[in-house]
């Protein structure tokens, strides 16, 4: 307390009305008493950790085929071409491009656009760029080694009014592509003369787009 001007210090207080050995005791523990101690009453108690409930075996059956469901921000598409084809370049890349007889080397999976059912997929997956659906054919096309893209191929450059296996008709399409590598015919041509007649002449059984 701050003491009024002209008077001393304690003046206002009433110290022989207190006994000596009160006072003393009432002293003592103040004394005694550290900040450290004093912020320490004062500090909150901190919570007891719960420990984390252990993992319950499940019985629940997994139902198969399984089939993710690609999350619908990645069923749409930013730019589009003249034709209807939607794209995204989510890994931009730079050189030469595979051309329409080219025969490309991807990673791909492919989903519908209404539902986001992945309907296929593949890895280094050997395709002939003019041998798959026109929306994927152009999406090929506009790409160098090493990029990715998301197409949106619409029902009408893709399985058109055609069912094509779980692909209901009339359906639009996304395909997420990578293009790990591609060859030109030429390539493609110098490659088939160094294969045995019998291996050359041997179907293709891989799921095209």
């Amino acid at each position: 307390m701050i003491a009024r001007p002209g008077s001393a210090y304690g003046a206002h207080m009433n110290i022989s009305s207190c006994k000596p050995g009160r006072l003393a005791f009432a002293i003592i523990p103040l004394l005694w008493a550290t900040p450290a101690a004093i912020a320490a009453t004062a500090r909150p108690a901190k919570p007891r950790s719960v420990a984390p409930k252990p993992i319950v075996t499940s019985n629940a059956i997994i139902a198969l085929p399984l089939n993710p469901i690609i999350a619908p921000a990645q069923r749409l598409c930013g730019a589009r071409t003249a034709s209807g084809l939607g794209y995204d370049m989510l890994r931009p890349a730079s050189g030469a491009k595979p051309a329409a007889d080219a025969t490309v080397l991807v990673n791909y999976i492919g989903y519908l656009a209404a539902t986001g059912v992945v309907f296929d997929q593949g890895m280094r997956s050997p395709l002939p760029v003019s041998g798959v659906i026109p929306g994927f054919s152009q999406g090929l096309q506009m790409m160098s080694r090493t990029g990715i893209v998301r197409l949106c191929i619409p029902a009408a450059i893709g399985y058109g009014a055609q069912a094509s296996g779980p692909i209901p008709a009339n359906s639009d399409l996304v395909f997420q592509v990578e293009l790990v590598d591609f060859k030109t015919a030429a390539e493609m041509a110098d490659m088939q003369k160094s294969v045995p007649s019998d291996l050359a002449t041997q179907p293709n059984a891989a799921p095209q787009p």
